[in-house]
């Protein structure tokens, strides 16, 4: 029996994540769930899994998850950035999976992996800031990373036909999100309801907007950088709107490996939690006769800036993804609140990747810093732009 720990488990990744391990009940077992605002989807997991150990965004929601929950629940409840960590680190776990969105990732991540856990990881934005540091830590703590973006599982599973020093690239796959097609003119005039309408994925607020950007795209590549090991000038990606092939792998013998698969998240989180075995999912069957055609085509980096932006931060380095992705954090929200546009978005992390120089990326405080500037330069831009 596997003991899994959840951060995000009111998320879309974590309500898979409780699928898998629910239709596999004899095999995993919930002992920690970390939620944010959502305490009624919160108390039906914590009712259906029974975990040791929960935690909530805010300490204010913690008596109304005391009341739903009732008498019958003895565990702990904690709250805040604290609660994370608490639910990372709880003693029985053998694997964290981190599948908050955003920076907040970082630290109950980094706190797992020095209490000796497995990390299944869906949240990107933890190797974006801090890449070198986290797989520092993953090496001198002796666990494993293990992928959850569908895109980086396709590539760990296409990277087990060959030898690492006989890899001649990393191929991440993009959809190309809603406006693949729609002319660069438009694009001032895109409204977040039409951002978030994601063509063939069902994601969350935040990462839809990102993935209608590329920005998603482009925090991949660095978490992708850092993941495998390979340096940025090997990493290319390319638009395969169909979302079937979920990345590839190029050998230096002119071999290419992919992975295909129907555009299910519960894919690759049961990949990560059973390890190296699969598990027998109950899903629909990918038809490649069905499927017709598959596209591939170059990204478009003069409509979709952002994709260059984190080439250029992987580059420069230091603490520039963190800042970034900071930055991106910010913009994004205030998009979606309407108080900037979606051309602002990028505008808006140009300002502050402009502001803020590279430092040290092995410095945890450093980082932290950097994102903190980062915000309050990124919403500084955004009241500008509001007014």
């Amino acid at each position: 029996m596997k003991h899994i720990s959840l951060l995000g488990s009111t998320g879309s990744i974590g309500r898979n994540t409780l699928a898998v391990i629910r239709q596999f009940s004899d095999r995993f077992q919930v002992c920690g769930l970390a939620a944010g605002t959502n305490i009624d989807l919160l108390a039906q997991q914590v009712q259906e899994f029974k975990p040791s150990c929960v935690s909530v965004g805010d300490a204010v929601l913690v008596a109304p998850l005391v009341e739903k929950l009732g008498p019958d629940y003895r565990g702990q409840i904690f709250s805040g950035d604290e609660g994370n960590q608490k639910v990372a680190t709880v003693e029985e776990a053998d694997m964290v999976v981190s599948a908050v969105v955003g920076a907040v990732g970082l630290m109950p991540t980094l706190e797992a992996i020095r209490a000796g856990k497995d990390i299944g990881l869906a949240n990107k934005e933890t190797l974006v800031m801090a890449g070198r540091l986290i797989m520092q830590a993953v090496h001198d703590n002796g666990v494993r990373l293990l992928p959850i973006d569908s895109e980086h599982s396709a590539i760990f599973q296409a990277l087990e036909a060959g030898r690492k020093q006989d890899v001649a690239k990393i191929l991440l796959t993009a959809s190309g999100g809603p406006f693949r097609t729609l002319e660069s003119e438009a694009f001032a005039d895109i409204t977040p309801v039409q951002a978030l309408a994601h063509p063939n994925w069902d994601m969350g607020r935040k990462i839809s907007i990102d993935s209608a950007t590329l920005m998603n795209k482009g925090l991949e590549v660095i978490e992708a950088r850092w993941l495998f090991d390979v340096n940025a000038d090997r990493i290319r990606v390319v638009v395969h709107p169909e979302s079937i092939v979920h990345s590839l792998v190029e050998y230096i013998d002119g071999s290419v490996v992919a992975q295909l698969g129907i555009p299910d998240m519960r894919i690759p989180i049961a990949y990560a939690l059973a390890y190296p075995e699969r598990l027998n999912l109950e899903l629909s069957r990918l038809s490649l006769s069905q499927c017709g055609k598959l596209s591939f085509e170059k990204p478009d980096y003069a409509r979709f800036p952002a994709l260059q932006m984190a080439f250029d931060a992987l580059e420069e380095g230091g603490v520039k993804p963190a800042v970034l992705n900071a930055a991106n954090e910010v913009a994004v929200a205030a998009f979606l609140d309407e108080r900037i546009g979606f051309t602002d978005i990028t505008a808006t992390v140009a300002v502050a990747l402009s502001a803020i120089e590279a430092g040290d990326d092995l410095d945890l405080q450093e980082i932290l810093a950097a994102d903190r500037k980062a915000r309050t330069l990124a919403e500084q831009e955004v009241a500008f732009r509001a007014r």
